[in-house]
């Protein structure tokens, strides 16, 4: 009888939803309390608009170049203990057959098959390595184009959520207004990031929503404060 193959589905995307939701989360916040708290000080949008948009600039130009930093910083990392690996192989070969072993009986392997499989990845020296990268120090190898891709994520991610928490004082003249819709609109797009981000992480979108909407709610609500006592 023929059977349907079993295919296994496996979110393979962490780092770039992270990158979103890092970049995201700080645009729907940072803007949103500048543009609150200079709600109280400017009758116009116009100056809301201006302060808003260099603080978007700004900031998405820092957030992407810390993006860049970090995983810049994740790859020397990995490159230098490789190195170090990799010398420790020839400098202390049995001390380093021993770790292989070590990690196999910890897995409740046969010392037999231990020995045999520990000695046959020795036999090789960059699989040797390899195995010591991902099993004894819990390294990946990073993708070389990591750090241009976090820093433009996280970059276009803060300007699109820095532009929701402005767009309404771009179409309504009256700051105290815009101000109202602003936190409607901000209240929204928390609770829609949030789903869409649950969906494709926790499988849990709605739980997902309201957390975010929570914890961004608040973060905003502390940011917007501090802003009206400095104001």
């Amino acid at each position: 009888m023929p059977q349907t193959p079993h295919v296994e589905r496996h979110f393979s995307a962490s780092e770039t939803i992270r990158d979103i939701v890092i970049g995201m989360s700080d645009g729907l916040t940072v803007p949103f309390a500048l543009a609150a708290g200079l709600s109280g000080a400017a009758q116009s949008s116009g100056v809301v608009i201006t302060a808003g948009l260099a603080e978007i600039a700004a900031g998405s130009i820092a957030m992407g170049l810390g993006g860049y930093l970090a995983a810049r910083t994740d790859a020397e990392h990995y490159e230098a203990e490789r190195a170090r690996e990799a010398r420790e192989t020839i400098e202390m070969p049995e001390e380093e057959t021993e770790e292989v072993a070590r990690i196999f009986r910890s897995y409740g392997l046969p010392e037999a098959t231990v020995a045999s499989v520990a000695q046959a990845i020795r036999s090789n020296r960059r699989r040797w390595v390899d195995f010591m990268m991902k099993f004894e120090l819990g390294l990946e190898k990073p993708d070389p184009r990591r750090a241009r891709t976090s820093a433009l994520t996280i970059a276009l991610s803060y300007v699109a959520g820095g532009l929701v928490p402005l767009a309404p004082y771009m179409v309504v003249a009256r700051a105290g207004t815009a101000l109202a819709w602003s936190v409607l609109l901000t209240l929204l797009a928390l609770l829609v990031f949030g789903y869409v981000k649950g969906m494709f992480t926790v499988k849990a979108p709605f739980r997902s929503a309201w957390q975010t909407a929570l914890v961004g709610g608040l973060a905003a609500a502390a940011a917007f404060a501090i802003a009206k006592l400095v104001a």
